[in-house]
This record gives C-alpha cells, sequence and structure tokens, in this order.
C-alpha cells in the first residue's frame, strides 16, 4: 500500500490525535495496519504561573500539515480516505466566533489552574457536581474555564449572550473546521468532562449551567462517538464529502483500542499525564475514592460508562528534567541511566507542578523531591522520576480496585513512555499483575480510527479483536512485602507534598 501511486477509493482510515504537546496523522490500512504517521509540535504557551495555553489556529494549522505529510509519506491521494477519526486532549476549552470561525481567546489547556478560586468559591456544590456529572469539582474540566473566560472579558460575555459564539473542546473545534463551520457537535466522551453534562441521560443539564453562567447557546450537539457526524469541506489536502464518523476523547479512544470493552478491564496511558481507565459498562459507578465516572465506549461503539483516575504529570517529568534541570538530553536515554543504579538511594519525586489529580485532587500541592543526601546523583534523579510515574499509576489502580470491587488481572499500557522497559517493568513489580504493552503503541489513535470504521461500516466488531494483539508481557517479581513497603515510602514523601 504504501508504494501505490493510484489506488481504489476508500482503502484507507485517517486517524487525527491531537494531543498537548503535539498533533499526529495516521492511516489505517482494512487490516489495521499503520502505513504512514506525521507529527508536529505545538507550541506551549505559559502567560502566567499555573496558567497553560494554546492556539486554536495552530491546532488547526498543525493539522493540515500532518494530514498532508502522512498522505504523502503513503503516497496516496486523500479519495482513498474511506472516512476520518478525531481524538483530542480533553477539556481543552475554546471559544471563537460563529461568524467568522476566529478564536476568541487562547485555548485554555486541561493542565491550567487559573480557575482555582472559582472552583474554591463554587465547592459547596461539589456533591451534587458529582452526583450529576460523576465529576469532582476541580480547574481540571472544561465548566469553570469557560464561566472563567465569561466572567473576565466583558467583551466574550456579551458575544455569549447574544448567541455569537461558540465553545468547543478540540475536537469540536476541528470538527468546525474540517466541515467548514456547518456542524458544531461533539461526542459523549468529550461532553462527559465539562462538568456541564448529566452523565446517565448525556444531555446538558440547565441547573449546572445556570450556576456557572454558561448560555446555552455556546454548546455543541451531543453525539455518540461512532456515527455520522458530518463530512468535510475542501479544507487543505481533504476534498468535499469525507465522512468524519469517530470521535472520543485521548482516553476514551485508547481505552477501545486497548479492547478494554468488558466491565473490569483496564488500560493506563502513559503521556504528558498518565490516565488510568477501567470498564464499568452499561451504569456509571460513582465512586468516593477520588475518582471520577467518566462516559466511554462499548463493544460496538456505543455508549458506556469507565472510572477514571487522572495524574496531571507523567511523562512531563521527564520533559522537566530535560528541559527544566539539563540532565538529560532525550527521553530515550532514561532507561539506561535508570538502569546504572540499583535504587533511588531513598530519593521519591513528586511531579506535582500544576497539583495533584486523582486520587487527591488537590490543586495547590506542589511538587518536590525528597531523601536527598550527598550519594544522590543524576541517576537517582532520574530513576526517582521514572518511579514516580509508575507509585502515581499505583494509587489510582488500588482506588480503582476499592471502588469498583474488580480485582484486576492485567493492566493494558499505552502512551510514548511505554516503549520505556524499565518503567514498565517496575510498574508490574509494583501492582503485582502483568502489564501488556501492544504491538501498535498509538492505541489512542487506533482507537479513534476504530470508531470511525464502525461508524462507516468499514469494520466489524469481529475485525477490531482481531486487530489487538501484544509486543510484550511485563510480569511482577515483588513480594507482597515488598510492594507494600515501597508504597510507604510513596505515601509519605506525598504527605510532604499536600
Amino acid at each position: 500500500m504504501r508504494g501505490s501511486s493510484s489506488l481504489k477509493p476508500a482503502l484507507t482510515l485517517l486517524a487525527i490525535d491531537q494531543g498537548t504537546t503535539g498533533t499526529r496523522a495516521i492511516l489505517f490500512d482494512r487490516s489495521g495496519r499503520p502505513v504512514a504517521r506525521a507529527y508536529r509540535e505545538l507550541t506551549q504557551h505559559f502567560p502566567k504561573p499555573g496558567w497553560v495555553e494554546h492556539d486554536p489556529e495552530e491546532i488547526w494549522r498543525s493539522t493540515l500539515l500532518v494530514v498532508r505529510d502522512a498522505l504523502a509519506k503513503a503516497r496516496l491521494r486523500a479519495a482513498a480516505l474511506a472516512a476520518v477519526g478525531i481524538t483530542n486532549q480533553r477539556e481543552t476549552t475554546i471559544l471563537w466566533d460563529r461568524r467568522s470561525g476566529r478564536p476568541v481567546h487562547r485555548a485554555i489547556v486541561w493542565q491550567d489552574r487559573r480557575t482555582a478560586e472559582l472552583c474554591r468559591q463554587m465547592k459547596s456544590l461539589e456533591p451534587y457536581l458529582q452526583r450529576v456529572t460523576g465529576l469532582v469539582l476541580d480547574p481540571y474540566f472544561s465548566g469553570p474555564k469557560v464561566a472563567w473566560l465569561l466572567r473576565h472579558d466583558p467583551a466574550i460575555a456579551r458575544a455569549a449572550r447574544q448567541g455569537r459564539l461558540a465553545f468547543g473542546t478540540v475536537d469540536s473545534w476541528l470538527l468546525w473546521r474540517l466541515t467548514g463551520g456547518k456542524v458544531h457537535a461533539t461526542d459523549v466522551t468529550n461532553a462527559s468532562r465539562t462538568l456541564l453534562l448529566e452523565l446517565k441521560s448525556s444531555r446538558w443539564y440547565s441547573p449546572i449551567l445556570k450556576a456557572f453562567g454558561i448560555p446555552q447557546s455556546l454548546l455543541p450537539e451531543v453525539l455518540p462517538s461512532s456515527g455520522r457526524f458530518g463530512v468535510t469541506a475542501k479544507v487543505g489536502p481533504l476534498p468535499a464529502g469525507i465522512p468524519v464518523t469517530g470521535i472520543a476523547g485521548d482516553q476514551q479512544a485508547a481505552l477501545f483500542g486497548q479492547g478494554c470493552v468488558e466491565p473490569g478491564e483496564a488500560k493506563n496511558t502513559y503521556g504528558t499525564g498518565c490516565f488510568l481507565l477501567m470498564q464499568t459498562g452499561t451504569k456509571p459507578v460513582l465512586s468516593s475514592h477520588g475518582l471520577i465516572a467518566t462516559a466511554a465506549c462499548g463493544a460496538d461503539g456505543r455508549p458506556a460508562f469507565a472510572l477514571e483516575g487522572s495524574v496531571f504529570i507523567g511523562g512531563a517529568a521527564i520533559q522537566w528534567l530535560r528541559d527544566g534541570l539539563g540532565l538529560i538530553r532525550s527521553a530515550a536515554e532514561t532507561e539506561r541511566i535508570a538502569r546504572s543504579v540499583a535504587d533511588t538511594g531513598g530519593v521519591y519525586m513528586v511531579p506535582a507542578f500544576v497539583g495533584l489529580g486523582a486520587p487527591y485532587w488537590r490543586p495547590e500541592a506542589r511538587g518536590l523531591i525528597c531523601g536527598l543526601t550527598r550519594g544522590t546523583g543524576r541517576a537517582h534523579l532520574v530513576r526517582a522520576a521514572l518511579e514516580g510515574i509508575a507509585y502515581q499509576s499505583q494509587e489510582l489502580l488500588q482506588a480503582m480496585e476499592r471502588a469498583t470491587g474488580f480485582k484486576l488481572r492485567s493492566l493494558k499500557v499505552d502512551g510514548g513512555a511505554v516503549k520505556n522497559n524499565f518503567l514498565m517493568k517496575f510498574q508490574a513489580d509494583l501492582s503485582g499483575v502483568p502489564v501488556i504493552r501492544p504491538r501498535i503503541i498509538e492505541t489512542t489513535a487506533l482507537g479513534a480510527a476504530q470508531l470511525a470504521g464502525l461508524g462507516v461500516g468499514f469494520w466489524s466488531v469481529k475485525d477490531l479483536a482481531r486487530m489487538r494483539s501484544a509486543d510484550r508481557i511485563f510480569r511482577p517479581g515483588w513480594s507482597a512485602a515488598r510492594r507494600r513497603a515501597a508504597m510507604a515510602g510513596w505515601t509519605s514523601a506525598i504527605r510532604r507534598a499536600l
């Protein structure tokens, strides 16, 4: 397929994976094999401490560029595309003018903490919000970000009241642009991350909109994750008429791409942050263990539910070692460096750079490194950073088992950091269950492609099951006593961060 310059139509699916640090396009053939990839980094804007922003126009430009590059690498005409699937960084909030299509503010990224004070002011509503939406009241989610924009810019608030603005997470923004401004919609998984959706009914909830001061006219239509969203206009390398038939937030797309479609099955994504999701089936599970209930996809792409725990800083801690401290030149060398010492020498790194997510939900927490001695060296710090990613994920696993009563039998993993064999083995040792790395680690993009493929009849449910295979299984080697001792040291470090 890669070497062919003239192909029959509808032989390939395009997945657009718009993430926090960059935008990726992957083309999948009928067997689910990636035939071409393209990637562009995204500029990160930090206008104030705790604030994180993206340029929505750069997001759009990068999307067109990676689609063009992927098609060129595969030597494909866009007419060979059966459908487009979209997956995206969730909660990141964009407002734009319906007439001009121009953003009225930079995108406020999910990591952004500027709404912490607003959330504190509304804290008494949290039990009510959690019952309705499945979420905790935290700056992480989109609703407070929209409310902040309306409260801090009178021109934006006035235009919103007049019905001139549209709100969307990144999926909605891309869908709007791909369809030439004809479709303002989102899927249920992204909508469930806003704090504005009644989880059980998948409908925007008027009393919550009123509490946040958000006009309903801002909001997109909520649709199932697999099905017809619209068709492309003639934009960039894409011709008019390509159906967009799959959309899911990145973590739900990865859950689906990993084949976690039965209750009790779980996956953990190791990216900028870490996101552990466990499928709970057709009914949401409301947790008192610091976890959130969220929409997900069943085996056929129809709505289902999951429990989720979110670690805000995962792979971003390794970026900090590189860009902030200059301790490493690339993430790839951390495995070798970590293995050069027997342990961390008692050092723990808690990377709470933007607060702590689940199970604590403490936006005011800050990162720390403890246990330092004169014998601490570069390798100990690098190893402590990798171990910190696993410790945070293990806390989520423990909370999830308590909340659901399911005993985890294995953990499926994906994301860029799963290439690190040291991290994966440490996670298996710490959790006491096999860690399964798939052959295709871009399961986020694969899940979006699979949802689109189902939505257009390109694949069947049986086809999807045949695509999923393991690259390597990391088996645990620690005793229960050793796992408890390691977690006790981590718990002590967390208390200091809090």
